[in-house]
């Protein structure tokens, strides 16, 4: 299959998220969702997302002909998710690091952008709600592994998998957040390359992210 190596995409929304979330809306768009949607599924497959967020992966696939699952720790994303699906018993709340314990169907296709930490002064840890500290950027790394290792078992021979990712760059410290994760997921899953995404609006000091792309044979 020929994939083109650079989009470009509009940091923009279809709908608005509650007041309570406003200050901690860290989401994709959904246009990114159907890009990779149309590139590599069709209606009927199973769409995961490990880090639900508020659901716009799960919401995007649904409303494509795919069947959305995800998991996501934060009781309150989940309360929001549930109440926009279909199926709302689709979106579990829970812990990804434990993924081998969960009921799930075999899995077509996964995509997410993960939890970020950057490598220095980073005290709060993202898999711990960001409410915990004393866990660093190498056992950050480990975890995101570990995820993706047990998330293999629940896909397909066939399936893909996106992580969409950026490089961090606080006051001139650079965190190849992007490079790292793609060398520890490439341990446990084939990395087949990467889509550049040109924003017109980002954050993290760069104008543009990275979608990570895995198979699992």
């Amino acid at each position: 299959m020929s994939v083109k190596t650079y989009i470009h995409l509009t940091m923009s929304h279809q709908y608005p998220l509650p007041d309570v979330f406003q200050d901690d809306d860290v989401r994709y768009p959904e246009s990114l969702v159907e890009h990779f949607l149309e590139q590599y599924t069709q209606k009927g497959d199973v769409v995961f997302d490990p880090f639900a967020g508020y659901g716009t992966t799960l919401f995007t696939a649904e409303r494509m002909g795919r069947v959305p699952f995800g998991v996501e720790r934060d009781q309150d994303r989940v309360n929001f998710a549930r109440s926009k699906l279909s199926n709302p018993e689709n979106i579990i709340q829970g812990d990804s690091r434990l993924l081998a314990n969960m009921s799930l169907p075999e899995i077509d296709f996964s995509i997410t952008s993960p939890p970020y930490m950057t490598k220095e002064n980073h005290p709060q840890y993202p898999f711990a709600g960001y409410k915990i500290t004393g866990e660093g950027y190498n056992a950050y790394l480990q975890d995101i592994r570990n995820v993706y290792q047990q998330l293999r078992t629940h896909m397909k021979p066939t399936g893909k998998v996106i992580l969409e990712v950026a490089n961090l760059k606080v006051e001139n410290q650079v965190t190849t957040l992007a490079w790292d994760i793609g060398k520890e997921i490439s341990q446990v899953l084939r990395f087949d390359g990467e889509v550049i995404v040109c924003w017109d609006k980002y954050g993290f000091g760069y104008d543009h992210s990275y979608c990570l792309v895995f198979s699992v044979q």
